[in-house]
């Protein structure tokens, strides 16, 4: 953790209000310098085989400056206002 967060998209040390739904991903692509992608993993049913299949969802989020991932990291994303034209949430915690 860094010292002193001085990132205003920042939900713990910055102004960015978490409101919507929170929930858990893992992170595929940490390559850009503030932003993720995350997928979301969930169980569909498909009512004509009576049967469940997995999908998932891919999500760009924001990394605040305070918390540093990885690919590979499961965390923990709140749905926040928009900050760009992609990305409307943000990392709240590494788990």
């Amino acid at each position: 953790m860094a010292e002193q967060c001085k990132d205003p998209r920042c939900p713990t040390h910055g102004g960015l209000k978490v409101r919507g739904r929170i929930m858990q991903a893992h992170v595929v692509s940490a390559k850009e310098r503030k932003s993720a992608i995350v997928e979301i993993p969930r169980v569909h049913k498909v009512h004509k085989y009576e049967r469940f299949e997995k999908r998932h969802s891919r999500i760009h989020v924001h990394v605040p400056e305070c918390i540093s991932v990885k690919e590979g990291d499961l965390v923990e994303i709140g749905e926040c206002h928009k900050l760009s034209k992609t990305k409307a949430h943000v990392v709240i915690k590494k788990i």
